[in-house]
């Protein structure tokens, strides 16, 4: 490793190397700048609007070896960012992630940051529900967002909910999320709710073999789904 490295400089060589090679962004970040400036930021444990001069600051050894080794595996194997550095952000949080669940990156975060306006009055919502939570960042972020509100959450997948306990944990909000172990709403309390999210498998057979190498490192089951991918979205409806 070049002893002068920076954080600045290897942002620079990342970018550089991301933008030479045949890479999917899509996970999220959409340019070979920002795919760069996650890596070496979450890798250093550096928040996103640190101080500059921390940009500046050499790098020990150890630090620039084990970014190179992140900035390889992510062109090499394909690997997402977020899986490489286990940090994921949505609606404005930062969860852990591994391989147990899907990347965060649904529009969900739009519209809880709403409060689901124009929909439902935020102070009307009691109780909420969010189907096939994986790493449980929908409804965590839909608990700090409407703050008198009980979240509920399943998922059949027990990998899965270990990461979602990790997140729970990690946010100290498990007075307020409620994990299940339940195939949709089957093992569910006999509760009403005011709002009801899921955002399940959805991709067909056939679209799974199109997508770019990223996604294979995603739980295909929590991806794929039959009858062109509206099995689960029916079973919901």
């Amino acid at each position: 490793m070049n002893k002068s490295q920076t954080p600045r400089t290897l942002i620079k060589l990342a970018e550089s190397r991301f933008g030479e090679a045949d890479l999917f962004y899509g996970h999220g970040t959409d340019n070979p700048e920002s795919e760069a400036f996650y890596l070496v930021m979450c890798g250093l444990g550096l928040d996103f609007d640190c101080d500059e001069a921390l940009l500046d600051k050499p790098l020990s050894e150890k630090q620039g070896a084990k970014l190179e080794s992140l900035i390889e595996r992510r062109i090499k194997e394909r690997i997402p960012v977020a899986y490489l550095v286990n940090q994921a952000w949505f609606a404005g949080h930062a969860f852990y992630v591994d391989e147990r669940v899907l990347i965060p990156r649904s529009p969900i975060a739009e519209m809880i940051n709403a409060q689901f306006r124009p929909w439902i009055e935020p102070k009307k919502v009691k109780r909420i529900l969010d189907i096939g939570t994986g790493s449980a960042c929908i409804p965590i972020a839909c608990a700090f967002a409407l703050h008198s509100a009980e979240v509920d959450a399943v998922d059949i997948d027990r990998q899965a909910l270990a990461v979602a306990r990790k997140n729970v944990e990690l946010h100290d909000i498990g007075e307020r999320v409620h994990l299940y172990r339940s195939d949709l709403f089957d093992q569910l309390p006999a509760y009403q709710y005011d709002i009801i999210i899921s955002n399940p498998p959805y991709v067909g057979h056939e679209e799974m073999q199109t997508l770019p190498p990223e996604y294979r490192h995603e739980p295909g089951h929590a991806l794929e789904a039959e009858e062109e991918g509206l099995a689960l979205v029916d079973r919901i409806l």
